[in-house]
């Protein structure tokens, strides 16, 4: 068991989208949609499964191959859209035990340019309706140590839970010892805070431990308490907050904490 709240969704769990889904691909909307299905191929978040008729039509070029799921069997497509093809990109439901996915298809995140739901743009993959992310502001104190190396204290943080994740803390730049910090040029994404702006590498001694600290100066509107602040993976650093150290977390991030 975790010290934070589990994903609910089975797999192969399915439910409908009660969202307008879009996809672009070279300035163009190839995909739009309002009756796309969620699709859990595993727990921690859905694929959406597009029909086939909402698909631009001239997109799918089938690649003569087929594989097997638990969905059905699947014909598999490359997207082709002028000179621009995506070879493996797409694969078409033709038949399906489960109610309402044959004639659908589930695309390769990364094969299309970018994918709204109803008007917000989303990164990553699909949100998960069973998802919640709160950013609650705390004045309990926190500081943030590696190898006995403090690169942290702070008097409060902004907390953020997100279901399926163990608590995130968010500290005030100024609260941060960056001499032991390093930028990097990592960029991540997260369908729920947007684009990151700033990740540092931590340097201990003569050990560089890449990427263990990460900001995001413009988060969507419902993260906007983090705008600028700076984590930590808890992962891969200690936190002691109210002067008790917490556990490192195991995640699907860290499989197993560094000592």
């Amino acid at each position: 068991m975790t010290a934070y709240p589990a994903m609910i969704a089975p797999v192969n769990h399915v439910e409908p989208v009660p969202r307008r889904i879009r996809a672009v691909l070279a300035s163009e909307t190839v995909i739009d949609t309002s009756r796309a299905w969620y699709v859990w191929e595993w727990s921690y978040y859905p694929q959406y499964y597009i029909p086939l008729e909402d698909i631009h039509p001239d997109l799918l070029v089938s690649e003569g191959r087929t594989q097997h799921s638990a969905r059905g069997t699947v014909e598999v497509h490359a997207l082709q859209l002028g000179d621009i093809r995506r070879p493996r990109a797409a694969k078409l439901l033709r038949d399906s035990p489960i109610e309402g996915l044959a004639g659908t298809v589930r695309f390769d995140w990364d094969s299309l340019d970018a994918w709204y739901e109803e008007d917000e743009q989303v990164f990553v993959h699909p949100r998960n309706p069973y998802v919640r992310v709160d950013a609650l502001r705390s004045t309990r104190p926190i500081r943030v140590e590696l190898e006995g190396v403090v690169l942290a204290e702070a008097p409060s943080s902004v907390m953020v839970f997100e279901t399926g994740l163990p608590t995130r803390y968010y500290l005030d730049r100024g609260q941060i010892d960056f001499r032991q910090l390093m930028a990097t040029d990592t960029v991540t994404a997260c369908p729920y805070k947007g684009v990151t702006s700033g990740y540092w590498s931590v340097r201990t001694g003569d050990r560089i431990h890449p990427d263990l600290a990460w900001s995001y100066d413009f988060p969507t509107r419902q993260l906007m308490p983090i705008a600028g602040l700076v984590a930590f993976y808890n992962e891969q650093v200690d936190i002691f907050l109210d002067s008790e150290r917490l556990e490192r977390p195991t995640t699907h991030f860290f499989p197993a904490s560094k000592d």
